[in-house]
């Protein structure tokens, strides 16, 4: 499958992470999307409903951010991934979640799960 569709740097507030100040004072996640599916007939028919909508799909993806705390962000990614795959039409998915604000002692430029999943 050559055909993607890419949602790059949504950066949404959340309260994930081992740590109690994670949870309590949040900070922001930014996820990369790609999302692989034949995009022939929405290129033939002009149609958004030949498609994953990509702004319905940013909102569903920042409620699961905004919600329910997890510790890990390997959990984080796989319930997004999840999301990813609600539409039968997508073949593959693939979600990377950054942590940039992740609690290291060290400087660093960023920290991240990369998931893949096919059907």
């Amino acid at each position: 499958m050559s055909d993607l569709i890419q949602l790059r740097g949504l950066r949404v507030r959340g309260h994930h992470g081992v740590f109690d100040f994670e949870r309590r004072d949040g900070q922001d996640f930014v996820i990369d999307v790609d999302l692989e599916l034949d995009l022939a007939k929405a290129a033939t028919t002009d149609d958004v409903s030949d498609t994953v909508h990509y702004g319905e799909l940013a909102e569903s993806l920042a409620e699961v951010i905004a919600g329910e705390p997890v510790n890990l962000i390997e959990t984080l990614a796989d319930r997004l991934i999840a999301v990813c795959l609600v539409d039968d039409r997508v073949a593959a998915a693939t979600v990377t979640v950054h942590k940039p604000q992740a609690p290291i002692s060290h400087e660093f430029a960023d920290v991240a799960v990369t998931l893949r999943r096919t059907r």
